[in-house]
Formats: C-alpha cells, structure tokens, sequence
C-alpha cells in the first residue's frame, strides 16, 4: 500500500510539474510544431539529414550488399556536408574514391565535385562562420572578406584544376575553380590563363555606394537556417524593430526592439516569440484593426509530403508580447506554403488573406490554395472556392495590387510548374469575394517558364502597376549558368533564371520589356523585394539567390 501512494504521489508530482512548466502562453503551438518536428525526423525527408545519417549509419553497420554500399556512403557524405561536419564529409568522399577504380572516370569525376564543394563549404565555414568579418563572402570577395585559413580552398582548387585537366570544357568546375581562387585572394592574377573566367563586370557608373554589414556591432549576427525577415516598427514608438524566423522547427523566431539610439535588444523570449519555431517567410498584418503590427508565419515550403505544417497567425497585444491565435481566428490548416498577400478584397476595411500552397508533380496530396476572408471579429472563414480562385499549382509566389485601376485588388500568382496566374477582381458591392482568370487575355500565358518570386509594382512611374516576376528553371547546376554567363554566350537550354518585368500597357494587358530595361543576366531569385535604394524616385529590387 505504502509503496502504490509514493508510486501515486510521484506521478502526481510530475503532472503538477509538467502543468507548471507548460505556462507559455503560446504552448499549443509550440506544442504542435516539435510533435510535427519528430515526424519529419525521418530518412525518407530530404531535408532531415539528421535522420538520414543515422539511417545510412544504421545501414552500413548491417554488412549491406557490396551494390549498395556507395549509394549509402554517398548519401551519408551528403547528410554530413548538410550538418556543416564538412571534414567528416571529405572523409567519406575521399573513401569512395579510394574504392572506385580509376577506369571509372565518369563516377570518379563526380564524386570529385562533391568532394571539391565540401572543400569549399569548409573553407567557408572556416572563414566566413567562425573568422566573420563585415566583408565575409560578400561577392566579389575582397579584402576582409580574404580567407585567413585558405586550407580548403586550396584543396577545392587542386581538385577543381584535376576535373578540369580531364575535361576543360566543364563550365560549373571552372566558374567554381575562380570563385576558389578568389577566396584565397588569388583572383585573377593565379588563376591559370585558359580557365580565367570575368567575374567582376564593370560598375563603375553604379551610383549606389556599398552598403556594410554592421550586424555583429549590433548584436543582430544569430545563426539560423534561411527564413524571413521584418524591418517595421512592432510598438509604435517610431523606430524599425526587426522579427526574423527559420525554416527548421528547431529553430525560434527573435526579436530585436529598437532602442531608439543605434541599437537593438533581444527580447524574443519576453515576447513570447522565443518558443515559436519554423518559418520559411514572414510578413506583417494588422487583421484585427487595432493599429498593431500582427506577423503572420508561414511554414512547409519545398518539404512536399513533410511539410504539412501549420502557419501562425500571432496578434500584437500591445505590450511587447505576441499571442498565436492560429485556431481561434479560424486560419489553421497544413499545408506546405511560403506565399500569402494580404489585402482588403471585399473593401470592407478589413484586411483578408490569400495562401498559396505547394502541390507537387504528380503528388496525391491536394494543398489547393486557400482565400480567408475577415470575419471583422477576429476570425476568418476561407471562400477560396466562392472566389474562383482555388487553384492546385507548385505555388512559390503571390502579390495583390490594383492593376487595372478599378480600386479593387487583384492576384499575380507565380508557379514552379510555369503556369502564371492573373486573378481580376470583380467583386460586387457587398457581395462575396469573386476572381476571373484572366491570365492568356493579359498577355501573361506566352512564357512558361517556372518562375518563384513575383510582385506588382510601378518600375516606370506611370501610374499603372507592372510586373515583376523571377525565372527558375535549369536543367544544370547554377554554377554552370553562372559560367556560361560569364563567357558571354546568353543561348544555352534551360537558362531561364532571368528576372522578367511585365509593363502594364494601361488597357488590361501586359507586355515583356525584360530585355530593353537591359535585364539580361540570370538570377535563380529565391528571396527579393524592392524599394528605392539610391532616393531617385524609381523602384529598385534586390534579389536573394539560391537553390534549396
């Protein structure tokens, strides 16, 4: 009997403690996002190289099939270099080349490459991670941003020059040799003559000065996976605080509050938004009216059948502090996304908004967009269906503006499957939402290149709203484009990484002006926005590339 109450008392105790601690106000949601952790916590999720290098681990300590030990060790050398263990990464590349036969050029050659690049991620992590200056691989790297340890760029160098020995036509090896020989500060006077690439093009009647890296002076220098980034003022004091978020549900969001004297805070955990993880992109709202910045998270993108994850939806409350109030505005949902716009498309003074969800090629899972529609008492209720606007795409980007000048806002949306999407609004006084499609009409159906980032803006200052979207389709590697580039030949299949600006010809169509704005070289844009950066009073834009 003695034994079963201190038995009782323990587990007693234990809920009691467990209540305790989970007083974060956000707790369901933090809750929900490492329950959805541990279940991408998976060898089958391209993204989880944890799970993946304890898997091929797993698989190697079983005495697999002589047949299937490369494919596993590749996978683990892989998992290594995406965990930043880049040494240990060298060190599985290097074993299969000791066992792949010099008579096999072809695969020797290309577990040559991967090796390289794991030379050149340490040298990076070396350098730019744990030696960081203001300058750190900033392209073109110059002075601080010069490799002090130059280790694994030389190594990346003396293999690169290998691979090009056997095959000097290979383009993504020889633009990769330059960059190479640039961190070491060896560019381009040590660079052998016939594998010189032109990297640097003249800018010299570029007006806008450089601009410098001051985040460690700040203290605003965390290390997080890619995610996104607020610059807006969140307590209404009159000074730009700054929110950013990852991608990994491992990772919380900060929050830097302005001090209102040249630098900044860190109250993330204060603010309740230190136990809120993930975040491929993040934006401001106020959809409760109030004045107060809201941040809406979304979460998912590019996981495909892992990345049914929930966005937030976390309310201002005024006092410093962010509440998750996903479910009780009606917004929960999983589906894999990293594109939303918000706009007031009823014109009842109420901000809506619309998600653009990721289905993949040929995938079951039906992520169909969504349009949420503001309930005016802090819900929403989704009418995507009712809008006509419910489309199942590869959604990577979407904007709303007023392209037509009607006063009502519209929908761009831009897919990795090419498909481009016009939505006119034609929403009737106090009636329902309602979108027509009017994509091939506008002029927008010709071009189907898959395109990411995307947004409606007035580039010529005309009065009408343009578009602008980013291409991001290759069949080679970017390092390839960026070679061929280089070179100077702009004719190569699959080059569709340029940046295409859509004029708006003021009578419900659009026309290609991409190239007479002299917009010629490739991008791979992921991340973007634009402003005016040198204060003539046109638009610039400012690209993130990438691959993910």
């Amino acid at each position: 009997m003695k034994s079963t109450k201190i038995t009782f008392f323990l587990c007693s105790l234990l809920l009691l403690l467990n209540s305790c601690q989970n007083t974060h106000p956000n707790q369901e949601m933090i809750d929900l996002l490492q329950s959805i952790d541990q279940y991408e916590d998976n060898p089958d999720n391209d993204f989880s190289p944890e799970a993946i290098l304890r898997s091929s681990d797993s698989l190697l300590n079983a005495s697999p099939a002589k047949n299937d030990v490369m494919k596993i060790k590749y996978r683990k050398a892989i998992a290594l270099l995406q965990l930043g263990q880049e040494q240990k990464s060298i060190d599985v590349f290097q074993e299969m080349l000791a066992e792949t036969p010099a008579s096999q050029t072809g695969q020797r050659n290309f577990l040559m490459k991967d090796l390289a690049m794991a030379y050149l991620r340490l040298g990076e992590r070396t350098n730019c991670f744990h030696n960081h200056s203001a300058e750190s691989c900033i392209f073109p790297i110059s002075m601080g941003g010069v490799h002090h340890d130059k280790t694994g760029s030389q190594k990346a160098i003396e293999v690169y020059e290998q691979l090009l020995a056997d095959d000097p036509d290979d383009l993504e090896s020889k633009w990769l040799l330059n960059i190479a020989y640039m961190t070491i500060g060896g560019y381009p006077q040590e660079v052998p003559a016939a594998l010189l690439l032109k990297l640097t093009p003249e800018d010299a009647l570029n007006p806008v000065k450089p601009f410098i890296d001051v985040a460690a002076n700040l203290g605003l220098n965390i290390n997080n996976q890619a995610g996104g980034s607020i610059v807006d003022d969140f307590n209404n004091d009159g000074y730009n605080d700054i929110i950013t978020s990852s991608w990994s549900l491992k990772e919380p969001m900060h929050y830097f509050r302005n001090n209102g004297d040249g630098t900044f805070t860190d109250i993330s955990d204060s603010s309740w938004l230190g136990g809120i993880t993930g975040g491929l992109n993040i934006m401001q709202t106020d959809y409760n009216n109030d004045g107060l910045k809201d941040i809406f998270v979304m979460r998912g993108g590019w996981r495909g059948r892992f990345g049914k994850e929930p966005n937030s939806l976390l309310r201002n409350n005024g006092d410093g502090t962010f509440t998750d109030v996903t479910k009780a505005s009606g917004l929960f949902s999983l589906h894999p996304t990293q594109a939303a716009t918000w706009a007031d498309f009823n014109n009842d003074g109420w901000l809506d908004v619309f998600i653009g969800n990721e289905s993949l090629f040929g995938a079951e899972e039906r992520n169909i967009s969504e349009l949420y529609i503001n309930n005016k008492n802090g819900t929403f209720t989704e009418q995507a269906a009712i809008a006509d606007c419910n489309i199942r795409d590869f959604v990577k980007g979407v904007t709303s503006g007023d392209y037509n000048n009607d006063g009502k806002a519209d929908l761009f949306i831009s897919t990795m499957s090419g498909q481009k999407y016009l939505f006119k609004n034609e929403t009737a006084k106090d009636g329902p939402v309602k979108f027509k499609e009017v994509t091939r009409q506008a002029g927008l159906g010709n071009n189907e290149t898959r395109t990411f980032p995307g947004w409606f803006f007035d580039y010529d200052n005309d009065g009408w709203l343009d578009i602008l979207v980013c291409g991001y389709e290759f069949k080679q590697s970017l390092a390839y484009y960026a070679a061929v580039e280089a070179t100077g030949s702009n004719a190569v299949e699959g080059n569709s990484g340029k940046v295409i600006v859509y004029r708006n010809k003021q009578d419900g169509s659009f026309e290609d002006v991409s190239e007479k704005l002299g917009l010629k070289n490739i991008a791979f844009a992921m991340g973007s926005n634009f402003g005016d950066i040198d204060n003539d009073g046109y638009l610039d834009f400012y690209l993130g590339t990438g691959n993910p």
